[in-house]
């Protein structure tokens, strides 16, 4: 039985082998809708989400299977004192496989320790979010034609970001990947992500405040919104959150095979203008994910050989 909590838990080999899955299923959707019939996903969501939870629901749903579960921890027994060991071992009862998303860093590596189900992390605090990466990475793949050979800016919350955290961490795996990570001083990446991951493994990387001069240079622009639920106080959330805004004005100094990602939600960190140009591709990038989750749950279900 596999887990996914993290990106690495996946070997460049799995990796590429559930994006050309991701893929496969977009060409020919129709081929993999009765895949898991007879299956349920359990969705435990501990902390308000819009997309994740739609997305796994939609991908499940897609596959023939049925969905269950929560949106927050006020409707499930986490309200009344009820662990996270505990529920798991409940909902394993009830479910094939389980996506968690949970504020506090660590916890669906112990839902993955009492869990008979595999788990799959849907957010872990400012940590993980590894489903998100691998809507990524399908996105650049199927968008650029490679995950190699590119420099990725990374704007925004760079320190509570965790989309961006495993986005790093799945990307430094390929050859020649450079990163600009452009963000206010308060908001870097944390140190051990420097040290542990960039430094550790010789990967060249620029930390900056200037958007503008580095446009030119980008295959991939990844913007963050500045999250308000990761501060411990308003005046430095008011202080940061507009730091930098991506607008029309900005995209003149893009690259014309340049692509704008974002995981959403946003708040102001991309202005509307900027919508309507062909390299902005976020929405097109939630849908990516649903394939993407699909090709996962069918991978940690041990179903390929069905498709």
């Amino acid at each position: 039985m596999r887990h996914l909590i993290s990106p690495l838990d996946l070997s460049i080999e799995e990796l590429d082998e559930i994006l050309s899955l991701g893929q496969a299923i977009m060409q020919n959707p129709e081929k993999y809708s009765h895949v898991c019939d007879g299956k349920k996903l359990a969705t435990l969501f501990y902390e308000p989400s819009t997309r994740t939870r739609l997305s796994f629901e939609s991908a499940m749903l897609n596959l023939g299977g049925k969905v269950l579960g929560f949106s927050s921890a006020d409707s499930s027994s986490a309200s009344k004192g009820e662990s996270v060991a505990d529920t798991i071992r409940v909902i394993s009862s009830f479910a094939d496989i389980c996506a968690m998303r949970h504020p506090k860093e660590g916890a669906p590596t112990v839902a993955s320790m009492y869990s008979k189900i595999p788990v799959i992390n849907a957010g872990d605090g400012g940590h993980n979010h590894p489903t998100q990466t691998l809507t990524d990475l399908l996105t650049i793949k199927s968008l650029k034609g490679r995950l190699d050979n590119m420099t990725i800016g990374m704007c925004g919350d760079l320190k509570f970001g965790r989309t961006v955290h495993s986005l790093i961490n799945a990307m430094v795996r390929y050859e020649n990947v450079r990163f600009i990570l452009i963000s206010p001083n308060e908001l870097k990446i944390p140190d051990y992500l420097r040290q542990e991951v960039l430094d550790a493994k010789n990967i060249e990387y620029v930390e900056t405040n200037e958007l503008e001069k580095y446009m030119p240079e980008l295959d991939i622009l990844y913007m963050t919104r500045v999250q308000r639920e990761r501060f411990f106080n308003e005046e430095d959330y008011i202080r940061l959150k507009d730091s930098f805004i991506l607008d029309r004005e900005k995209m003149k100094l893009a690259r014309d095979d340049m692509y704008v990602l974002h995981p959403l939600p946003r708040v102001n960190e991309i202005s509307t203008d900027v919508d309507d140009d062909p390299r902005a591709v976020y929405f097109e990038q939630v849908h990516y994910g649903v394939y993407a989750r699909m090709a996962l749950i069918i991978t940690l279900l041990g179903l390929k050989d069905k498709c």
